[in-house]
C-alpha cells in the first residue's frame, strides 16, 4: 500500500479576519487564539497560539461532544463563519471586524463582533471571554456593567469592553450553559464603550462591511486563471496593511517555529523594506493603486527621515529601534520556544535594501497617475539612494537570510542594487537627469561585475556569495528580474542547477541547505516555490510552471491560507501564518503565468 504522506499533515486550523487596524486569528473550534490590540506590534489580547494558559481565550463552547466544525469565508470577503455541530445542535459564529466608508473616511474600528447563530435544534454554549495584558503577565479584572463586562489592569492601563445582549451573569459563573434560540452578539472594543442598540447596530455592520469587501474586489483586476487563490491572496494582503502609516507587515503573529524544535521563531509583524519590491508588484497586478500609492509614500518616508542607513525593517510607525527580546513565562506553539518579541534583523546590513527602495519608489517617479512626478524633491531622492549603493556596494552583509553570524557578498544583494541603478537610470533619462544617468551607469556596471564573480563556471551557476560555492534560491531573482536573458542559455543551466540542489517534492524549494546559525534547514520556503513557477514560466517552460504552481496549491489550509515554511515530508505547514509574503508570490507566480498562457487580465 503506498504511504499517505499527507495524512499526518500539520496545518493551521484558523482563519484571519481583520479591517487594517488589527488582525485577529479565528481557530476552528471559534476560540480567537491570537488578537494584538491596539496595533500589530503591541501585546496580544488574546495570545492561546503561543500559550494556551496565558495566553487568554473567546471561545463559544457547546454543551455536546463535537461531531463537525466548518470553516469558510463569505465570498469575496474577510467576513469568517464558524460552525459547529453535535449530535443534537448546530449553531454558526459569523466574525468580523467592521469596516466601511463613513463622513469620506474609513471606519476601522478596534472592535470585534461575533454573532451567534442557531441553525439546528438548541445550541446550549459556554462562552468564555479571558482577555489577558503584557504578553500574558497581567491578569485583567471583570467588571460587571448593565450590558457589559469591563477587563482592566490598574498596572498596565488595558481597558477592553465586552458588550453583549447574552445575560452578564453567564460570564461570572462556572460551566454556564446559555441556550441559544435567537442570534446573539458579542462586541470587543479596545478602551471604547459601546453604546449603540446591539442587534440592529451589528447587523448594520455587518452588512455595510461585506459591502466594502466585496465591492473592493470588484475593483481588482484579476487574472482569468486561479482567481479564487489570487482573490483570497489579494484580501490576505489588505489584512496585512496597517492603513494609518500604509507599511505592511510579514504576518501578523511572533514565534511559529519554521519547523519543530527549530528555535527559528521569530516576531514578523513588522514591515520588511527589502520586500517591498514583491509586494508593491502584487498590488500593481491587481490594480489596488490606493494601497500601493500608501505602501510607497511609507517608503519614501522612511527613506526621508533616515538620512543614514537603511534599515531592513522598520515598525509600523516607521520605529526603527526593534529590539529582541526573550518571553520566558510563555512556552510558545505547542511547547516550541523561545517566544521572542522585536527583531534583531534590524540591526544587520542588508545591502539589497537599497535597490528594494529605489524600485519601491519608481511608480512615484514615473507613472503619470502619480502627483508626486511632478515633485521637485524626485531628484534629491534618487540621489540619496544611489549615494547609498555608492557607499555600499563594496560591503559584505547578512543577505536577503539575515544570517546572524556570517557576512559576505551576496549575489542578491548586488542583483536588487543592480535593479535599483536601473530604475535610477529609467528616471535619469524620464527627467533629463544627466549626472545621475552617467552615475547610475557606473554603478549598474559595478554591481554587475560582483555579480558574474559569483558564477561557477565549472557548474554553469551562480553562487550565493562570492568565494562561495552554496546555491540560493534567491538567485532565481536573476531570470526573474531580467538579469538574465530567460531564454539564454546561462539562464537554461543556472536554472536547472537549482532545481538538482534545491528543489523538494511538488515544486517545493528549499532557500539553501548549508549549515546556518541554527543549523541547517529542515523546511522549504514557500516565497522560493513561487519564485520557482516565475522563472520556470520566464524560461518558457510554462506547462511545467502551471503543473507546479497546481501541487503548490494544495499546501493551503481548509481556507486557502498559506504559511511562511513548509515540510518536504509531509507537506505540513510551519512558520508566522498567514504569511503576507507567500500570498504575495502566488499573486505574482499567477499574473506572470497569466501572461506567459495569454490569458486576459480582467476587473470582475
Amino acid at each position: 500500500m503506498k504511504e499517505n504522506k499527507t495524512a499526518n499533515r500539520h496545518m493551521y486550523q484558523a482563519g484571519i479576519i481583520g479591517n487594517c487596524s488589527y488582525i485577529a486569528h479565528v481557530d476552528i473550534n471559534s476560540n480567537i487564539s491570537w488578537l494584538c490590540w491596539p496595533s500589530f506590534e503591541d501585546s496580544f489580547v488574546f495570545g492561546g497560539l503561543i500559550d494556551k494558559n496565558q495566553g487568554g481565550c473567546f471561545v463559544v463552547k457547546p454543551e455536546e461532544e463535537i461531531v463537525e466544525t466548518k470553516q469558510y469565508y463569505i465570498k469575496n470577503s474577510n467576513i469568517l463563519c464558524t460552525e459547529i455541530h453535535t449530535e443534537s445542535f448546530a449553531y454558526r459564529i459569523t466574525d468580523f471586524a467592521p469596516r466601511f466608508e463613513q463622513f469620506g473616511r474609513y471606519f476601522k474600528p478596534l472592535m470585534l463582533i461575533r454573532k451567534i447563530e442557531p441553525l439546528r435544534g438548541a445550541p446550549s454554549v459556554n462562552i468564555q471571554c479571558q482577555p489577558t495584558g503584557n504578553y500574558g503577565r497581567n491578569t485583567l479584572k471583570a467588571t460587571r456593567g448593565s450590558n457589559h463586562i469591563l477587563y482592566s489592569s490598574a498596572d498596565i492601563g488595558e481597558r477592553i469592553r465586552l458588550t453583549t445582549d447574552v445575560p452578564i451573569s453567564h460570564f461570572f459563573q462556572e460551566d454556564s450553559w446559555t441556550i441559544i434560540s435567537e442570534n446573539k452578539y458579542l462586541i470587543l472594543t479596545y478602551d471604547a464603550a459601546f453604546e449603540s442598540a446591539i442587534a440592529s447596530t451589528c447587523e448594520d455592520f455587518f452588512i455595510k462591511t461585506l459591502s466594502y469587501w466585496q465591492r473592493w474586489i470588484k475593483r481588482c483586476s484579476i487574472p482569468n486563471i486561479y482567481q479564487k487563490e489570487v482573490i483570497r491572496s489579494a484580501l490576505v494582503l489588505k489584512l496585512h496593511q496597517y492603513e494609518d502609516t500604509g507599511a505592511i507587515i510579514a504576518a501578523s503573529t511572533t514565534s511559529l517555529p519554521e519547523f519543530p524544535g527549530s528555535g527559528r521563531n521569530w516576531d514578523y509583524r513588522y514591515c520588511w523594506v527589502r520586500d517591498s519590491y514583491y509586494v508593491l508588484t502584487a498590488l500593481t497586478h491587481i490594480g489596488q493603486f490606493e494601497e500601493m500609492e500608501s505602501f510607497a509614500n511609507y517608503i519614501a518616508g522612511i527613506t526621508h527621515h533616515n538620512p543614514g542607513r537603511l534599515q531592513p525593517l522598520y515598525g509600523i510607525l516607521g520605529t526603527s529601534e526593534l529590539t529582541e527580546h526573550i518571553l520566558p513565562d510563555l512556552k510558545g506553539y505547542q511547547d516550541n520556544g523561545p517566544v521572542r518579541i522585536g527583531n534583531q534583523a534590524f540591526e544587520h546590513i542588508q545591502n539589497d535594501v537599497y535597490g528594494q527602495a529605489m524600485i519601491a519608489l519608481l511608480p512615484l517617479f514615473t507613472d503619470q497617475r502619480f502627483k508626486i512626478h511632478e515633485n521637485k524633491n524626485v531628484l534629491g531622492w534618487v540621489n540619496f539612494i544611489l549615494e547609498k549603493i555608492e557607499a555600499t556596494i563594496d560591503e559584505k552583509d547578512a543577505g536577503i537570510w539575515e544570517f546572524r553570524n556570517f557576512a559576505n557578498h551576496h549575489c542578491y544583494s548586488n542583483l536588487f542594487q543592480w535593479v535599483g541603478c536601473k530604475a535610477a537610470l529609467l528616471i535619469a533619462r524620464q527627467n533629463g537627469y544627466q549626472d545621475m544617468e552617467q552615475r547610475a551607469t557606473v554603478l549598474l556596471e559595478k554591481a554587475a561585475t560582483y555579480i558574474e564573480a559569483c558564477y561557477d563556471e565549472e557548474r554553469k551557476v551562480y553562487q550565493n556569495a562570492l568565494n562561495s560555492r552554496n546555491l540560493d534560491a534567491s538567485t532565481l531573482q536573476l531570470i526573474v528580474m531580467d538579469y538574465l536573458d530567460p531564454k539564454s542559455d546561462r539562464a537554461w543551466q543556472h536554472l536547472e542547477m537549482l532545481e538538482k540542489e534545491l528543489k523538494g517534492e511538488n515544486g517545493l524549494f528549499y532557500r539553501y541547505k548549508h549549515q546556518d546559525d541554527f543549523g541547517k534547514p529542515k523546511s522549504t520556503f514557500l516565497v522560493c516555490a513561487f519564485w520557482y513557477v516565475e522563472a520556470l514560466a520566464c524560461v518558457g517552460r510554462v506547462e511545467e510552471a502551471k503543473e507546479i504552481l497546481e501541487k503548490l496549491l494544495t499546501y493551503s489550509n481548509h481556507l486557502g491560507l498559506f504559511s511562511e515554511d513548509v515540510t518536504e515530508d509531509n507537506g505540513s505547514q510551519w512558520g508566522n501564518f498567514p504569511q503576507a509574503y507567500s500570498h504575495v508570490g502566488l499573486m505574482n507566480a499567477v499574473y506572470r503565468l497569466a501572461i506567459k498562457l495569454d490569458k486576459p487580465i480582467f476587473s470582475l
